[in-house]
């Protein structure tokens, strides 16, 4: 199984496979067509709230780990959950994000939870 977490902002690749968006909002100064992406689940995303306590600066990333794990036990979100995995299972996933820091965002949970 081959998911990865790439920033949106990086130039698509060949090996990128599946382009998956898993921020809420959509990327700042992105055209629709230059990202490239197949898919945009938001019921995967942090919620509004949960995002915007992370950002206030109040909250280590273990504590927004758990909070957001919370988030994706429902329904919706399982369901989306396990037909990324499925997509996995196929070929690449690549996880797309703007956050600066990917790997200590939302989307290296979720490519943590797709690898288990």
């Amino acid at each position: 199984m081959s998911v990865r977490v790439r920033r949106i902002y990086d130039p698509p690749e060949s090996g990128d496979g599946l382009r998956v968006l898993v921020d809420r909002l959509w990327p700042r100064g992105l055209a629709k067509e230059a990202a490239r992406i197949d898919e945009w689940p938001k019921d995967i995303t942090p919620s509004t709230e949960l995002r915007h306590w992370f950002h206030s600066g109040e909250a280590s990333f273990e504590d927004f780990r758990g909070r957001y794990e919370a988030e994706l036990d429902s329904p919706e979100a399982a369901e989306l959950l396990d037909g990324l995995r499925e997509s996995a299972r196929k070929g690449p996933v690549t996880l797309l994000t703007a956050s600066k820091t990917p790997e200590r965002s939302h989307a290296s949970v979720l490519a943590e939870l797709l690898g288990r």
